[in-house]
């Protein structure tokens, strides 16, 4: 495996596999890798000719007040266990690499930017498709990986992809969960004991709207309101940013459930001073 810092040496090594006829895949990551991320560098390794991963924490995604500083960061660890599941590369650069000193240029999906995480975290996704296009065109892979956990990120990409006309396909991937249900995350390293084992109630309660659909019920409103209620039962819930329900295709509000479409349910919420985010699908009825 190789790791490479430099813009110059990653378009030298795709050059070269490009050349040889090879499928390239590419994992984006902000590093402290756990077994979401490794399941899929796994798959892309299963699905491609060369691997790269990419670890950076991406300033441009993080606002005044959030945990850019104390995002959890271990390259040492990443590199060992990012070679354990095949990956071919990874590419690591510093801030400044990515960003120089005049840097002026971003990108922003409207209409799916400035909803739910987007709402509470503003200039969060304008950030996250600014660094996802640029390593689009640094790596030039043929497929790119995301999980489902963060569902608006990836409807956010795939839009852009299509808007933008990008040639790369975007591989969706399931969440991956504690034995509890918690969704694997970076950030859960800062959860204490008791937040950590009291924060599947969000699985729970994305789980309980699943429930009453398939029950029959059909008012989102009052699904929405139940769950939020039992969320704040719980005393390590601290805050919750949203609890919605939507369209899982284009992310808008559901006024009455439609069990013709997929339905995406998705939250935010504080365990502690911890922010996580979690959703599920309902598959439309066929």
């Amino acid at each position: 495996m190789k790791i490479l810092e430099k813009i110059s040496q990653c378009r030298s090594e795709v050059d070269i596999l490009k050349k040889r006829g090879y499928k390239i895949g590419l994992v984006p990551t902000m590093g402290y890798l756990h077994e979401g991320h490794l399941s899929l560098a796994r798959l892309a390794k299963k699905e491609c000719d060369a691997v790269f991963m990419t670890i950076f924490v991406n300033p441009a995604q993080f606002g005044p007040s959030e945990d850019l500083d104390k995002y959890p960061r271990n390259p040492e660890r990443d590199a060992l266990l990012a070679e354990k599941t095949g990956t071919d590369y990874i590419f690591k650069p510093a801030p400044d690499e990515i960003y120089k000193k005049d840097y002026g240029t971003y990108v922003e999906v409207e209409g799916l930017s400035d909803i739910m995480c987007g709402e509470h975290r503003p200039g969060h996704f304008k950030g996250v498709a600014t660094i996802v296009l640029k390593l689009f065109n640094i790596i030039c892979a043929d497929r790119a990986y995301f999980g489902r956990k963060d569902y608006q990120q990836l409807a956010i990409i795939k839009k852009m992809v299509s808007d933008l006309d990008i040639d790369i396909e975007i591989i969706r991937c399931p969440t991956i969960r504690e034995e509890g249900g918690l969704a694997l995350s970076s950030r859960n390293k800062y959860l204490g004991p008791g937040e950590r084992k009291n924060a599947a109630v969000i699985y729970e309660n994305l789980k309980n709207v699943e429930k009453g659909v398939n029950a029959g019920e059909r008012d989102p409103e009052k699904l929405r309101r139940k769950a939020i209620k039992d969320l704040k039962k719980n005393i390590y819930i601290k805050k919750i940013d949203y609890f919605d329900i939507r369209d899982a295709q284009n992310l808008k509000r559901m006024t009455e459930i439609d069990r013709s479409k997929d339905i995406l349910v998705a939250a935010a919420a504080w365990a502690g001073k911890t922010r996580l985010i979690d959703n599920i699908v309902i598959d439309k009825k066929k």
